[in-house]
């Protein structure tokens, strides 16, 4: 998977911004100032990391930086207002969660069987990361 220009207006229209393209790299710039946030996404289509290449995605705040390596896919949400950016590797996920209200989340190496199931059965600690990333399961790779 690479983004596209297209995705990336995809994004930036759900979250509200204008998407700026940086040459290697698209910036999303988000600001609540009602609640005095404020974050810059960076989107860097199929770069080198390492010896392979792949999509990172950045964030910073005032006092932040959060890097999703390898990122796989991504699902809009237009209802919650937010992108959830993903990565999978033999069964763990992480997830970058980007709300239009300047917010983030990050959830790492969350087991993908926890995406569908019973969520009563877990401890609050752990059900936070298989709700939040459950809208992502429909993109994952099918397991064997």
């Amino acid at each position: 998977m690479e983004f596209t220009k297209r995705d990336v207006e995809k994004i930036a229209k759900v979250l509200g911004v204008e998407a700026k393209d940086w040459g290697n790299n698209y910036r999303l710039i988000l600001e609540n100032a009602e609640q005095g946030r404020k974050l810059s996404l960076e989107i860097y289509p199929n770069i080198p990391i390492g010896s392979e290449k792949g999509n990172l995605i950045s964030v910073y705040t005032h006092n932040t930086h959060l890097q999703l390596h390898f990122c796989t896919g991504f699902v809009i949400s237009e209802m919650l207002g937010e992108v959830t950016f993903i990565g999978e590797y033999q069964g763990r996920l992480s997830g970058l969660i980007i709300e239009k209200e300047a917010g983030c989340s990050l959830y790492s190496n969350v087991d993908t069987s926890l995406l569908s199931g019973d969520f009563t059965k877990l401890g609050p600690e752990v059900m936070l990361s298989g709700i939040a990333l459950s809208l992502s399961e429909g993109i994952l790779p099918e397991s064997d």
